[in-house]
């Protein structure tokens, strides 16, 4: 049965797990939840999200919903090692980046984006305001964990890229792209990845 992917190409937790997808040639059904006509509330999707967002992965039995989440289940199914390895340092960096761009860089980055992007004349102006002083704290973070590595958890890119890499792109529709060197060679690295290209949402209004 092949697994079904529900999302939005304006999604940047949706891009994380198409990014695998298709960087690892995994088959898969995608189907569109059309964020602007509110179909993440519908009933039918809030039969498969309770939660209202996306993305949600159905395969076979198991239904998960959390991006990063979806992003290891893959790595363990398809035995990914070298996006999610075993050693144990290695696998601790990862958890730890992709645990801090869940908890405190994704909604720094709806903050800004969200509400100058998506709501237009109806976005919050505290939260974009609040968003940007967030960055200046959190960007620098990002940047001195790239200090002295090509990818975050060493010389290969892992699912923890993939996770942080889609934050920062979506950063750029918002005009708040970062400046850091170190993280914009890093994202460059990231961009190198065809699966990651591939997930790269259209321009809005496109």
């Amino acid at each position: 049965m092949t697994p079904i992917l529900y999302g939005h190409p304006f999604s940047q937790h949706s891009r994380r797990v198409t990014s695998l997808l298709e960087e690892e040639g995994i088959d898969y059904e995608f189907r569109m939840v059309d964020l602007v006509k509110g179909e993440h509330v519908s009933p039918s999707y809030l039969a498969i999200n309770p939660n209202h967002q996306v993305p949600t992965l159905i395969d076979g039995d198991i239904k998960l919903h959390e991006s990063n989440a979806i992003l290891r289940y893959l790595c363990l199914k398809h035995d990914l090692t070298d996006w999610y390895p075993s050693d144990l340092k290695t696998r601790a960096t990862i958890e730890q980046w992709l645990d801090w761009n869940q908890c405190r860089l994704s909604r720094t980055v709806t903050d800004v984006v969200l509400n100058t992007v998506f709501l237009g004349e109806h976005g919050d102006k505290a939260a974009i305001e609040r968003g940007h002083k967030a960055l200046e704290e959190l960007l620098p973070i990002l940047s001195d964990g790239l200090a002295n590595t090509a990818f975050i958890a060493g010389d290969k890119p892992s699912i923890a890229d993939i996770s942080l890499g889609a934050n920062i792109t979506h950063l750029a529709l918002a005009g708040a792209a970062p400046t850091q060197p170190n993280i914009t060679h890093w994202l460059g690295r990231v961009m190198d990845i065809e699966g990651f290209r591939k997930a790269m949402p259209p321009k809005p209004g496109q």
